[in-house]
């Protein structure tokens, strides 16, 4: 039987840019029960393909991911950046999770896990066989993570390397391959009695440590969720328009986070980390293909993105942003008109007419229950709870 090196493997990984890399066995993810009960309480939102059967069964047992699998390699790389000061502070701005501010690592991190596979394959000089993933696969990628060494789960849900923070994406290989050493699995906990993520979330989404609902969560609710957003959690949204990261900057551990070294995730343009909201609210589809192409904001989509704006816009309380807002209260897409009403009784000086004269117009009803909402919203004195 072949058995491959782990210090070989680990050397040519890092030669090919990843920031941190460990091997596990095969087996099992310890956490498994964990995610079932979380699927089994609905708490993974509109995501339905993580519960489909044959994904689910995947994730139960690695050899329906690769018959003969016999081992993992999981690599890490690094994302962080240090955020302009501006895109906090400038009401006139929407601000994206730092992940996104480079390439999409999708694009970036599976070609250097197929050719490390390939590398190893030609290196042994036999048949291999291997599957790679980066986010995509049903594959409990931080549970293998945390057992082949690279950190802890935080309660925050994100692995977390005690001398790098949790600012780094995952990859993985499953092979039907054995190595001569094993990584020791890294702590199963190191949080202690922190809870800073837990309380600085504003939308409130984790139900207990370590359990997010996913429905509540503004990474969630702005990338995944294709439909309405609960207007309930809209304000606490603040001027997230793509992702989040409240949960991570408030993270004792991320005080040691290294900065990206890949040239790829480089900010080169701050509007990249905080867009002007005017901007935002008059994307088309052709210029999000064109600004966003090779990015993770691609695949969303005009009609969400738009909608993140109109949120952040609502909240922004800055009445300038009312001009870019009024002409999406008729916009072809039924999601943003219903968004641009409720931003639109934030901003405009008086709503109510735009607002009713959009009601007789509108034939779609979640739309027309916005409106109503919104000129409800409207009619309501400054200081009314």
């Amino acid at each position: 039987m072949t058995i491959a090196s782990a210090t070989v493997v680990k050397n040519r990984a890092r030669e090919l840019g990843f920031t941190l890399c460990g091997i596990t066995p095969a087996r099992p993810a310890p956490h498994l029960a964990a995610y079932l009960r979380w699927i089994d309480q609905g708490l993974h939102g509109s995501l339905d393909y993580m519960a489909r059967p044959d994904r689910v069964a995947r994730r139960r047992d690695l050899n329906a991911v690769l018959p003969g699998a016999r081992a993992l390699v999981l690599v890490a790389l690094d994302y962080h950046q240090h955020l302009p000061a501006f895109a906090v502070n400038g009401p006139e701005r929407g601000r994206i999770a730092h992940y996104a501010w480079g390439l999409d690592y999708h694009d970036l991190m599976l070609p250097r896990l197929e050719a490390l596979a390939e590398w190893l394959r030609v290196d042994l000089g036999g048949a291999l066989r291997w599957r790679a993933y980066v986010d995509t696969g049903a594959v409990l990628e931080r549970d293998h993570a945390q057992q082949a060494g690279l950190g802890f789960i935080g309660k925050n849900t994100l692995l977390i390397h005690p001398r790098r923070g949790s600012d780094f994406f995952l990859g993985e290989i499953v092979l039907d391959l054995d190595f001569d050493v094993y990584d020791r699995p890294g702590p199963e906990t190191r949080c202690g009695s922190c809870t800073r993520c837990l309380s600085t979330c504003p939308t409130k989404a984790f139900v207990e440590p370590y359990v997010l609902d996913a429905r509540r969560c503004i990474s969630y609710l702005t990338i995944e969720h294709k439909g309405v957003i609960d207007p309930a959690l809209r304000p606490a949204m603040g001027n997230w328009v793509f992702g989040c990261d409240d949960c991570q900057t408030v993270c004792p551990w991320n005080r040691f986070a290294v900065n990206a070294l890949e040239p790829t995730l480089a900010l080169v343009d701050p509007e990249r980390a905080a867009p002007r909201l005017s901007d935002w609210l008059a994307l088309t589809e052709p210029e999000v293909g064109r600004r966003f192409n090779r990015t993770p904001l691609a695949r969303t989509g005009r009609e969400r993105l738009v909608r993140n704006a109109c949120i952040a816009a609502g909240n922004s309380k800055h009445a300038p942003l009312a001009e870019a807002v009024a002409p999406l209260l008729a916009d072809e897409s039924p999601l943003v008109r219903g968004h641009a009403a409720w931003a639109w009784a934030r901003l405009a000086s008086e709503p109510g007419p735009a607002l009713s004269a959009r009601l007789a117009d509108e034939s779609h009803a979640s739309v027309r229950q916005e409106l109503v909402s919104a000129l409800d919203e409207s009619a309501r004195p400054p200081h009314s709870t």
